[in-house]
């Protein structure tokens, strides 16, 4: 299956009760040959409006991040574990994750990213570990079946609290020197 046919897949999902208040599914965007991955818990409302992951406060935080570390959106891949927006941006309840889980795992076979970036503590305990802490163990990182995994703040939480933007910028630049020391690549 192609990123583009799994895509239209997830459009015509109706396999949770999230389809029911959607506007768009919010399948991901960016490079399908990424190196680098990076997954939030579900889209937002303006995600949802746009049908596009990460473009509000959170995703122009996100966008500036990338950017500090010489990253581009278009050179990476973007999603959520979630396609749908959860009601009054709720937390996505555990079965909705795991209704929509083989829709991300097959992103990630697609894309077949050498990082995945977990941001937040949902993406984090969902994908690398479910007692993972993201103020504990943030920039730390962690091979899980078979990808190079590690878990960061939510844009969302450093809007919230601007005292983990350091810690956040430098979990980034962490990512920048893992990839080159993988790729071979100077940032």
């Amino acid at each position: 299956m192609t990123l583009n046919e799994l895509q239209q897949t997830c459009q015509n999902c109706s396999k949770c009760d999230l389809y029911q208040t959607r506007t768009n599914v919010v399948f991901g965007a960016g490079n399908p040959d990424a190196d680098i991955m990076f997954i939030g818990e579900g889209p937002g409302e303006n995600e949802d409006i746009q049908a596009l992951p990460f473009v509000g406060r959170s995703g122009r935080l996100l966008t500036g991040y990338l950017g500090a570390v010489g990253l581009d959106r278009k050179d990476v891949y973007i999603t959520n574990i979630v396609k749908c927006r959860p009601p009054a941006n709720r937390d996505p309840k555990p079965e909705e994750q795991e209704t929509c889980i083989e829709y991300l795992k097959s992103q990630v076979r697609i894309i077949n990213p050498k990082i995945i970036v977990c941001l937040g503590r949902i993406a984090s305990a969902r994908l690398i570990d479910k007692d993972f802490r993201v103020t504990k163990s943030h920039g730390e990182f962690i091979e899980r079946k078979g990808y190079l995994m590690m878990g960061t703040y939510h844009p969302a939480a450093l809007l919230r609290n601007s005292n983990l933007k350091f810690d956040a910028l430098n979990d980034f630049k962490n990512i920048i020197q893992e990839i080159a020391k993988i790729t071979k690549t100077e940032f």
